[in-house]
C-alpha cells in the first residue's frame, strides 16, 4: 500500500508537470518538480501575481532553466571584497552585466522589477553595454538574491570585469548574427519560392504544385520562427510573467498567429498561405536590430579610446625584484617602475627620475608636460623619455581614467525626465496597439468583408492579415530608443571634446537652463598668477623665511607665483616649522611662529584684523604681515583664457545670463569684466555669499548653472542646478561636480551648453518621428493599406529612422 502512494504521480504546483510523488518536492498541501519552479511560484505570490495560475488552467509550462543555480558564492567575504564596494551612505554597490537583453524594453523590464524589490535603492542599466549600477541595503536584502530576482525573470546576471564583459558581449554578438543569418539564408530562398506562387496566383497553378510550394515555405520558415526568433518568444513570455506587454510580444504573436493561419492553409489546402510574412518579420527585426547594435557600438568609440589608454599589468618593485602584476593587484605605496613608451597604469608621485609626459587622453593637450621628483603622475598618460619609478597615492578603482569611464558609463545609465515620460507611454502602448488589432479584425470580419469578398474564408483571410500588420508595423521600441540613442551619442561627443557629465539626465537640465554663474580665477581666467609689482619691508632675512614658509604651506594659485618669485628673487630660504597653520576661505592664510603672528591675504583679511594699509591697485593683492606690520606686498596679474571674450559672447547668444562672482574687490572685478564683455558682475563675495547669491537667483525662478574651480566653490557649486567643475588631470574634482571639464578651457564650457541643446533637441526629434511613424502607419494598417511584409520592415525601418538621426548629432 505503502508503495503505491509513493508512486503515485502528482502535478508541480507552478508547471503542471505530472512527477512521482517521491520525487516531489512538498511544501504545506503544495508539490514542486524543482527548486526553479518553487522560487518562481513564491515570486508570483509575493508580486501579486499569482493570478498567473488561474489564467493558465490544466496547461502546462516549461518549468525555469536556471544556469548556475549555487548563488551562495555572491555572498562570500572573498567574493565582496573584490567586488562589492560601500558607498558613503553605508548601503552595499556593485556593478553587474545583465546578460539576455537584447533592446531598450529589456532594460525597462530589469529597472521595474528590481525597483519593485524591497531593499533595492538603485538600479540603472547602461544601454550601451547592459551594465548595471545595483545600490541595496545590506540588511534587507543579499547579493544572492538580487542575481536571483535577475534570474527568475529570464535573465542572468554576474559581476562587470571589463575583460570577461566584452568577450561575453563578444559571444552574445557571435549568437545573435548566427540567427539573422538563418532567417536572412531561409528568407532569400522562400521569396524565390514566392515568385512562384504569386506568379501563379495570376497564371493559374496546379493543386499539388501549390501544395508543395506552400511545404517548402513550412520547412524554411519553422526554424527562422522558432531558432531565431526564440528571442522573441522568451522577452514576451519574461514579459507577460511581469504583466508587461512589450515589444517582443507583438513581433512574436504577430509572426505566431500568422504561422499558425499558414499551416491551416497548408493542410486543408484553402487560400493562400503567409510564411513568407513569418519569415520577413522575423528577419527585418532581427536585421534592424543588429543594425542597431552596430549603430551603438559606433556610438561609444570614445568609451573605448579611453579604455584602451589604460594597460593591463604594471611592474612593481618589492623588496628589490621587478614583479609584474594585474593593475588591481596593486595597492597605495606600492613602488612602480615605468619605461619609455609605457602608459601609467595607477595615479602615483614620482620617487625618482624625470621625464616628460603625454597628457593628451586627459586634457587633450598634445604639448608634453615635464615632470621630476615630488610631481603627480596620473593613470592613462604617457611616458615620451628616460625610465622613472613612482609610487602609487590611489589604488586601479580611484585613479583618474578609471574615475573617468567610470563616469562616463554611469551617466549612460542615468535617465533624463524626458526619457522617463516616453516610457510612460511606452508602457501601455503594445497593450493598445493589441486592443487596436483585436478591434481592427472585428470591424473587417463583420463590416468591410460584406463591401469586397464573396466567401466567408477570404473575408476570415482579410481581416486576419489587417489584424497581423497592425500588429507588427506598431514601434514601441522606436519611442524607447528616442532617449538614449541620442543622449548616448551627445554623451560621448562631450567627452571627446573633454567634458565629462556624472548623469545623462544634466543634459536635458543644462538645455534647459536660462543663467549662468562663473568664478572669475581659473574660470574665465587661467589662473596662473605673475607678480608685476612688489615691495619690502623686511627687517631681516629671518622675515623672509617667515613669508616662504607661510606660502609654502599653500596651493592657492597667488601663493604659489608668490613662492615662485621668491625662488627667483632670493637664495638659501629655509622653510619653517609654523604653527596653527590656517586658511580664510578667499581672503588668505595665517599661522604663528614662537608667539609672532602671520598673516597674508588680500586688503580685507587684513582689515579683518585691525591692520592699516593704504595701496590702490587693478591688480590682485597679497599682503604679508609680521604682528600687524606689512612686511611685503605684491601685485598679481592673472591673465584672461585663450578665446574668453568670443566664448562669453557666443554663451550669450546661446540665451544665457552671464554672472561673474569673485572674491577680488571691485577694480579688478571691472578690469576683467570689461575685456570679457560681461555685464553683469560682483566682487568682494565669498563661498557663502556666493551659494547664497545662487539661491536667490533660484528663488527667482531661473535655472543655474555655475562653472568654478570645484574646491574653494564646493559650497556656491552645490546650490546650483548643475555645478561645473573646471579642472586639468589632477586637478578634477568629480566628487563635488556634475559636469567635468578636463582641459580647464572656455571652449570646452561653450560646447557643453551648445551640444547640450543639440543633443535635446534631437531627443525631441527621435520622439516626433516614433510618433508621427505609429500615428501614420497604424491608421494605414487599419485601413488594410499594408501587408505584413512591408509593416515588419518599417517597424525596424522606424528604429533605425531614430538611430539614423541620432547619428547627426556628430555632424
Amino acid at each position: 500500500m505503502q508503495e503505491e502512494i509513493t508512486s503515485a504521480k502528482v502535478k508541480c504546483s507552478h508547471c503542471h508537470l505530472e512527477f512521482n510523488k517521491s520525487v516531489m518536492i512538498q511544501e504545506d498541501d503544495k508539490f514542486f518538480c524543482c527548486r526553479g519552479c518553487q522560487g518562481v511560484y513564491h515570486l508570483l505570490k509575493e508580486n501579486d501575481l499569482d493570478s498567473f495560475y488561474s489564467k493558465l488552467g490544466n496547461k502546462t509550462i516549461a518549468p525555469p532553466i536556471s544556469s548556475d543555480n549555487d548563488t551562495s558564492r555572491f555572498d562570500l567575504e572573498s567574493f565582496e571584497k573584490r567586488f562589492v564596494k560601500t558607498t558613503p551612505e553605508g548601503f552595499k554597490s556593485i556593478d553587474l552585466i545583465i546578460e539576455g537583453i537584447h533592446c531598450a524594453a529589456c532594460i525597462w523590464l530589469n529597472e521595474k522589477v528590481l525597483y519593485k524589490t524591497d531593499g533595492i535603492i538603485e538600479a540603472n542599466i547602461n544601454y550601451t553595454n547592459y551594465k548595471a549600477k545595483m545600490v541595496w541595503d545590506d540588511n534587507k536584502l543579499k547579493l544572492s538574491e538580487i542575481i536571483q530576482k535577475i534570474r527568475s525573470i529570464g535573465y542572468n546576471a554576474y559581476p562587470y570585469e571589463s575583460t570577461k564583459s566584452d568577450e561575453k558581449a563578444l559571444k552574445n554578438k557571435r549568437e545573435y548574427f548566427i540567427k539573422m543569418m538563418v532567417a536572412v539564408f531561409a528568407s532569400m530562398n522562400i521569396m524565390m519560392l514566392g515568385i512562384a506562387k504569386y506568379t501563379g496566383f495570376f497564371t493559374g497553378m496546379a493543386a499539388d504544385t501549390k501544395h508543395l510550394v506552400h511545404m517548402g515555405e513550412f520547412i524554411l520558415s519553422t526554424p527562422v520562427l522558432f531558432y531565431s526568433g526564440w528571442i522573441f518568444f522568451k522577452g514576451a513570455y519574461y514579459g507577460l510573467k511581469n504583466r508587461i506587454i512589450n515589444m517582443d510580444m507583438l513581433v512574436a504573436t504577430g509572426a505566431t498567429l500568422t504561422y499558425i493561419y499558414s499551416l491551416y492553409v497548408l493542410f486543408s489546402g484553402v487560400g493562400e498561405s503567409y510564411f513568407d510574412s513569418v519569415t520577413m518579420i522575423i528577419t527585418f527585426v532581427l536585421v534592424g536590430k543588429y543594425l542597431e547594435v552596430l549603430g551603438k557600438k559606433s556610438a561609444i568609440d570614445t568609451l573605448d579610446t579611453i579604455k584602451s589608454s589604460l594597460p593591463s599589468d604594471a611592474t612593481i618593485i618589492k623588496e628589490g625584484t621587478k614583479k609584474v602584476v594585474s593593475l588591481d593587484e596593486i595597492t597605495v605605496g606600492d613602488i612602480i617602475e615605468l619605461k619609455a613608451g609605457e602608459r601609467v597604469g595607477i595615479d602615483g608621485e614620482i620617487i625618482s627620475g624625470e621625464a616628460n609626459f603625454d597628457e593628451s587622453s586627459i586634457t587633450g593637450e598634445s604639448i608634453p608636460v615635464y615632470k621630476t621628483v615630488g610631481d603627480s603622475i596620473y593613470s592613462g598618460t604617457l611616458l615620451k623619455n628616460n625610465t622613472l619609478r613612482y609610487k602609487a597615492v590611489k589604488d586601479y578603482a580611484n585613479s583618474t581614467i578609471n574615475s573617468i569611464v567610470a563616469m562616463i558609463e554611469d551617466s549612460l545609465s542615468s535617465k533624463p525626465k524626458i526619457e522617463e515620460k516616453a516610457n510612460e507611454i511606452s508602457k501601455y502602448f503594445s497593450a493598445a496597439i493589441l486592443i487596436l488589432a483585436v478591434v481592427t479584425f472585428i470591424g473587417w470580419y463583420f463590416f468591410g468583408g460584406e463591401l469586397f469578398y464573396q466567401t466567408d474564408a477570404n473575408r476570415f483571410e482579410k481581416a486576419f492579415i489587417v489584424m497581423i500588420s497592425v500588429i507588427v508595423i506598431a514601434c514601441p521600441c522606436a519611442l524607447a530608443l528616442a532617449t538614449p540613442i541620442a543622449s548616448l551619442i551627445g554623451l560621448n561627443e562631450l567627452a571627446k571634446k573633454g567634458v565629462l557629465f556624472k548623469e545623462s539626465k544634466f543634459l536635458e537640465t543644462m538645455a534647459n537652463a536660462d543663467t549662468l554663474v562663473v568664478d572669475k580665477t581659473g574660470t574665465v581666467t587661467k589662473g596662473e598668477f605673475c607678480v608685476v609689482k612688489h615691495q619690502f619691508d623686511f627687517k631681516d632675512d629671518k622675515e623672509k623665511d617667515l613669508l616662504y614658509s607661510l606660502i609654502g604651506n599653500s596651493n592657492h594659485p597667488v601663493s604659489v607665483a608668490v613662492k615662485k618669485f621668491m625662488n627667483n628673487e632670493f637664495d638659501g630660504l629655509t622653510n619653517l616649522d609654523l604653527e596653527e597653520f590656517k586658511t580664510i576661505e578667499a581672503k588668505g592664510i595665517c599661522a604663528k611662529y614662537k608667539g609672532k603672528e602671520l598673516i597674508g591675504g588680500n586688503l580685507a583679511v587684513l582689515k579683518e584684523n585691525n591692520i592699516e594699509y593704504e595701496i590702490i591697485s587693478e591688480n590682485s593683492l597679497f599682503l604679508f604681515a609680521i604682528d600687524k606690520r606689512v612686511a611685503a606686498a605684491f601685485e598679481l596679474e592673472d591673465e584672461l583664457k585663450e578665446n574668453a571674450k568670443s566664448v562669453i559672447s557666443n554663451l550669450r547668444d546661446q540665451g544665457l545670463d552671464i554672472i561673474m562672482l569673485t572674491g577680488d574687490h571691485e577694480d579688478i572685478a571691472k578690469k576683467i569684466a570689461s575685456q570679457t564683455g560681461i555685464k553683469n558682475y560682483f566682487w568682494g563675495i565669498d563661498p557663502i555669499g556666493k551659494a547664497k547669491y545662487i539661491e536667490k537667483l533660484k528663488d527667482e525662478g531661473k535655472t543655474v548653472v555655475m562653472a568654478g574651480d570645484g574646491i574653494n566653490d564646493a559650497v556656491a557649486l552645490s546650490k546650483s542646478d548643475i555645478s561645473i567643475a573646471m579642472g586639468s588631470g589632477a586637478d578634477i574634482s568629480i566628487a563635488v561636480s556634475d559636469v567635468v571639464i578636463l582641459n580647464n578651457s572656455l571652449d570646452a564650457l561653450f560646447e557643453s551648453f551648445r551640444l547640450s541643446k543639440r543633443t535635446y533637441g534631437f531627443i525631441k526629434q527621435n520622439l516626433a518621428l516614433s510618433l508621427i511613424y505609429n500615428t501614420i502607419t497604424i491608421p494605414l494598417a487599419m485601413m488594410g493599406y499594408v501587408i505584413p511584409l512591408v509593416a515588419a520592415l518599417s517597424m525596424s525601418l522606424s528604429s533605425l529612422l531614430v538611430v539614423g538621426n541620432s547619428m547627426r548629432i556628430k555632424k
